[in-house]
């Protein structure tokens, strides 16, 4: 089974892809779309096409993505909520179902806290997957939320089978 996690942001998006076979989990890309801080529109649809060029090269079967997470700055959650937005549609459109997963439960799930600090995070993967270097956060945390639904997925197909 190979998965895909979004890490989603409206200047530069994390994305992960692992192998899973069994209890055995496999790095096998990271990367970030970098969109700049040029024109908001401009940037949903680098998000959008830049994650259609990945799905296309390495096929995942399923995906996930992180939730947005809303802070203070309403402005920034709205735009972050676009992107995801964008991004799940280039998902969508490549034939992949989306399940979301909050940043506690992606956090729970690598580290074993919710409430980890991306240093913890990045170390972990570090760990888990031994990915070649460098490692930004970004991709950390697009791993992570892999490594998320690698571990709720097979509940889940349960689940649907019984819908």
């Amino acid at each position: 089974m190979r998965i895909l996690g979004v890490d989603p942001g409206s200047l530069k998006t994390g994305i992960g892809i692992i192998d899973v076979e069994g209890n055995r989990i496999k790095h096998v890309h990271h990367s970030v779309i970098r969109c700049g801080s040029g024109d908001f529109d401009a940037r949903l649809h680098m998000l959008f096409t830049g994650l259609k060029v990945v799905i296309n090269e390495f096929r995942p079967g399923l995906a996930a993505i992180e939730d947005v997470f809303v802070s203070k700055n309403v402005n920034s959650a709205l735009k972050l909520g676009q992107a995801r937005g964008a991004l799940i549609a280039a998902c969508m459109d490549c034939g992949l179902r989306v399940s979301p997963y909050s940043p506690t439960k992606v956090k729970q799930a690598v580290v074993g806290f919710g409430r980890a600090d991306k240093e913890q995070v990045q170390h972990m993967i570090r760990m888990l997957l031994h990915p070649p270097e460098p490692l930004a956060e970004d991709a950390a945390d697009a791993l992570a939320v892999a490594i998320c639904h690698a571990h709720h997925a097979p509940m889940q197909s349960i689940m649907d089978k019984q819908r």
